[in-house]
């Protein structure tokens, strides 16, 4: 008999822990991310009273899945038009929390004379909070739909992706290389430059690709699909030096803009628990008991020094950013952890050998403390705010509430900044896009061309052909560039209001056409060797010639159209099938109260019940402005409108409100039934004797439905089929007829 491998030992290990644990934490109503943690603990090889796995090195392996499909699933949650939309809130945020968090870890390692580059590198650690376990601790706390939520996890998402920035800079620095020069920059720039071409192109290409085979495409097959094109950007963004993970989370984020992203995370949920179940299990593997003892004391003021220092300086981060105090605090509260990406500077750190070998188990140390006070960090938020409440003046409150800025969609932008924007907007978008054309058509294009045409006389047709080829892919682009905006409505105000702007105006459209000219002045100088005013001469005419040529502008225009389609075929889709959320909700946003869904349970108590029934209104203080029903929206429904399950509701209240609303609608279900297996329902024959009590009644009369709760289903008649029992027919002998009904109830009827 062949061994199992110790992999599949590992997981069933792991896999059993976790669930018996979870339970408990289920049972004692705590987040199920602890119950991962501490299973993971039990079942480390650091805990000698139990059964650990042999193989750590697999076990490391699923959890890096784990985090790759915890973040493919964030994303397709949370799409960056959710993030460009909230304006330069998170981002200023962001900055502060990184910053202020790096100095304070900085210092700590210093108060212990830990040498400089484990201060360094503690200082990035400190500053990465987890979006994985915030999600899943949002996820269990019932949190997702409330409104600070949602700025937590856009500061989350813009800290993962500046925490690239944050390796490439902490690699530069220990190799000795000043970080503040041009490596730092260009590190910057190819996340910028890649972030925009994936999405770009992501958003352009793969919504036409799932249009086309809609049609003969199943769950299995689009779940298949999904998670290769997942695993596929995670190939591709670890190949050009970044991580798995936050490739993942790219694809999620182009998927979310898809008609289809809803379907895919119910699809892929299941495998999200599960992955996302084994990576916290391997987080609490990695606590060694024996450096929990003899680095206590850092570990404690580690742990002291995050909670505090997220609480207070994150708080204030987050109300320079333009949050009220006490959505401030809640957002500062809940970031009070460090995870995922403290790890991976932590290996980073080793694999350069610049730390010290007990920095990383004491991290790992800190990273589950915190996890573990999490939850509980989220819900002191309040109390905390209401003792600081009770505390300060209330003019001071006041105050604080009154220096944070508005909402960014309720400010007035001038017609210069917006149109710079625009325009800045789409230059540097159609200038990546045509960087990208011409890479790929020198890398493969070229090279093709030069073999298939050997020799230094057919070497210049190689590079002819290649050069036309590039200028015809990328004229689309640059036409695009120099165009778009000149003839918009802020454009033409500007232009009749003041003869001041019109030179300004002429000016963006000479620095629009020196870039073009500058691609193709590039394009010309890589494939020939002609001089320099030669080929700025040519590229300027053939600047000229996109902007003048129909076809180009027919391209140019056509491409745009199918891009902006794509990006809003979701909200098309939505407003089709009226699942667009009402024009009011933007406004309902910069108060306290705001709309969030939520879906009536399959066993809910609600089911069956009008809304004037369950009165929500006065039972909870909430509004339910629409219901979604099997790809139909019902507005503003009044209170002869029935609950069904499954039904989407859209609700209005504030963050309080909607709580208890939640909690009601989880709550109030019908439960387990404890007998099922005995009332499994079974199907019996019945032969109608001499002393049988229902000779001479019909179906009625004879009370088998109502006194031994069964149903006659048919009269054998020696047909093929049974033949249906007529109401009004009385039972006579010699009838054999089919009864179903519970176990119990047919023994009773068959007595």
């Amino acid at each position: 008999m062949a061994n199992l491998p110790t992999m599949i030992q590992d997981l069933a290990l792991m896999l059993i822990v976790a669930g018996i644990v979870t339970i408990v934490f289920k049972r004692l109503k705590q987040p199920l991310v602890l119950g991962y943690i501490v299973a993971g603990f039990l079942v480390s090889p650091h805990m000698p009273y139990t059964a650990s796995v042999a193989d750590m090195e697999n076990i490391h392996l699923w959890a890096d899945i784990g985090v790759m499909f915890l973040l493919f699933s964030l994303g397709l949650d949370f799409s960056f038009k959710k993030i460009l939309k909230m304006g330069a809130s998170p981002i200023i945020s962001t900055i502060t929390i990184i910053f202020s968090m790096s100095m304070l870890g900085v210092s700590v390692g210093h108060v212990f004379g830990w040498s400089r580059m484990d201060c360094i590198f503690l200082g990035g650690m400190l500053a990465m909070s987890s979006t994985t376990i915030i999600y899943k601790a949002f996820d269990d706390l019932g949190l997702r739909q409330q409104q600070f939520a949602g700025l937590v996890m856009s500061v989350l998402i813009l800290e993962d992706i500046l925490a690239i920035v944050m390796m490439v800079m902490l690699s530069a620095i220990a190799s000795g290389n000043n970080p503040d020069g041009g490596q730092m920059l260009g590190s910057i720039v190819k996340i910028g430059f890649f972030l925009v071409l994936w999405l770009v192109v992501g958003i352009f290409a793969i919504p036409i690709f799932l249009r086309k085979v809609r049609s003969i495409i199943n769950d299995e097959v689009l779940l298949v699909v999904s998670l290769g094109l997942c695993c596929a950007m995670a190939v591709l963004s670890t190949t050009v030096g970044f991580s798995s993970a936050f490739g993942a989370f790219i694809m999620g984020s182009i998927l979310a803009e898809t008609v289809e992203a809803e379907k895919i995370e119910k699809l892929v949920e299941p495998v999200k628990n599960l992955f996302g179940a084994i990576f916290f299990v391997s987080v609490g593997m990695l606590v060694d008991t024996q450096i929990l003892i003899q680095y206590a004391l850092p570990i404690l003021l580690l742990v002291l020094t995050i909670l505090v220092g997220q609480a207070v300086l994150g708080s204030v981060s987050f109300m320079l950013g333009g949050e009220s105090l006490k959505s401030a605090m809640r957002c500062g509260f809940s970031m009070a952890q460090i995870g995922e990406f403290s790890f991976i500077i932590a290996s980073l750190g080793l694999s350069l050998g610049v730390i010290s070998d007990f920095l990383y188990p004491v991290v790992v140390a800190v990273s589950v403390i915190t996890t573990f006070l999490t939850p509980y960090m989220i819900r002191l938020a309040t109390p905390a705010y209401n003792a600081i409440e009770h505390r300060l003046p209330a003019r001071l409150i006041g105050l604080l509430n009154r220096l944070t800025v508005s909402h960014p969609n309720s400010q007035e932008q001038n017609l210069w900044k917006r149109l710079l924007t625009q325009m800045t907007m789409n230059t540097v978008v159609y200038s990546i896009l045509t960087s990208a054309t011409i890479a790929m058509m020198f890398t493969f294009v070229l090279p093709f061309f030069r073999e298939l045409l050997p020799g230094w006389q057919l070497h210049w047709y190689a590079n002819a052909i290649t050069g036309v080829l590039t200028v015809l892919f990328i004229s689309p682009f640059l036409r695009a560039m120099v165009m778009k905006k000149n003839r918009s409505e802020e454009w033409k105000r500007l232009w009749s209001e003041s003869n001041r702007n019109r030179l300004p105006l002429l000016f963006t459209i000479l620095v629009r056409v020196v870039i073009a000219v500058a691609f193709v002045f590039y394009v010309c100088h890589y494939l020939s060797r002609f001089s320099n005013a030669i080929l700025i001469t040519l590229g300027l005419g053939i600047v000229v010639l996109m902007v003048l040529s129909r076809s180009v502008k027919r391209r140019s225009i056509l491409l745009e159209r199918l891009f902006v389609n794509n990006l809003r075929s979701r909200d098309i889709e939505a407003q089709v099938h009226g699942k667009k959320r009402p024009l009011y909700e933007g406004k309902l946003l910069d108060r306290d109260i705001h709309i969030a869904d939520f879906d009536v349970p399959s066993d809910s108590q609600w089911m069956g019940q009008t809304l004037k029934q369950l009165n929500l209104g006065r039972r909870y203080g909430v509004h339910v402005s629409s219901i979604m029903r099997g790809g139909h929206r019902l507005n503003i429904p009044d209170g002869d409108y029935i609950i069904f399950p499954n039904d989407r509701l859209q609700v209005i209240g504030s963050d309080d409100q909607l709580t208890a609303f939640r909690n009601a609608l989880e709550n109030e279900v019908l439960g387990e039934d404890t007998e099922l297996e005995k009332r499994e329902m079974k199907l019996r024959q019945l032969i109608i004797g001499a002393d049988s009590p229902f000779i001479g009644k019909n179906l009625k009369e004879s009370g088998i439905r109502n006194m031994y709760s069964c149903m006659v289903v048919g009269l054998e008649e020696g047909k093929e089929n049974l033949s249906p029992f007529p109401p009004n027919r009385c039972f006579q002998e010699g009838d054999i007829i089919w009864v179903v009904g519970e176990e119990e109830s047919l023994q009773a009827l068959l007595a």
